[in-house]
């Protein structure tokens, strides 16, 4: 397999890891509609409505813990959530990413196009290397996406959330 055919199977990879990534988040808005106690069309604008990934993460565990629900249905819906954001982190790094070159004009690394504000300076740049273990590590989080989507719909069902 050529560099470029290597490349071109990351980019694939990172394109599954966004389908499977917004298939499982816009599960949110059945949270939403059985949090708010509202129908799924209502859920969709408020979800819609949210800019980010992290607001909508956000307004779901919060309504989670308005002490509205029961500590077990809380406990569901944080766990589902955090493994949803752990996720998200190596998604964002993607998305947010420009591709380097070496002297070939072969792609060898990952800079992550992000400052991060440290106390008495910036960091930015990070980089990272596209090898076998980043291939890996995208094919695991795709997996375990259809994990806690299957999850998110047993919960869903369970509790009897709007679907």
């Amino acid at each position: 397999m050529t560099p470029k055919d290597e490349f071109d199977d990351f980019l694939l990879q990172v394109g599954k890891l966004n389908y499977a990534w917004t298939n499982t988040e816009s599960l949110l808005i059945h949270f939403i509609a059985g949090l708010v106690r509202t129908d799924i069309e209502t859920a969709t604008v408020i979800f819609l409505t949210l800019n980010t990934s992290r607001a909508r993460m956000d307004l779901v565990n919060r309504l989670s813990k308005l002490g509205k629900v029961a500590k077990e249905e809380q406990r569901q819906i944080l766990a589902l959530t955090d493994r949803i954001q752990k996720i998200g982190r190596l998604r964002n790094r993607y998305n947010h990413c420009i591709y380097a070159f070496d002297s070939n004009a072969e792609v060898s690394h990952t800079i992550l196009m992000r400052i991060a504000d440290r106390k008495d300076g910036i960091k930015m740049g990070q980089v990272e290397a596209i090898n076998d273990e980043t291939t890996h590590g995208i094919a695991a989080a795709i997996a375990e996406l259809g994990k806690i989507n299957r999850a998110s719909w047993a919960f869903l069902h369970a509790f009897d959330y709007p679907r």
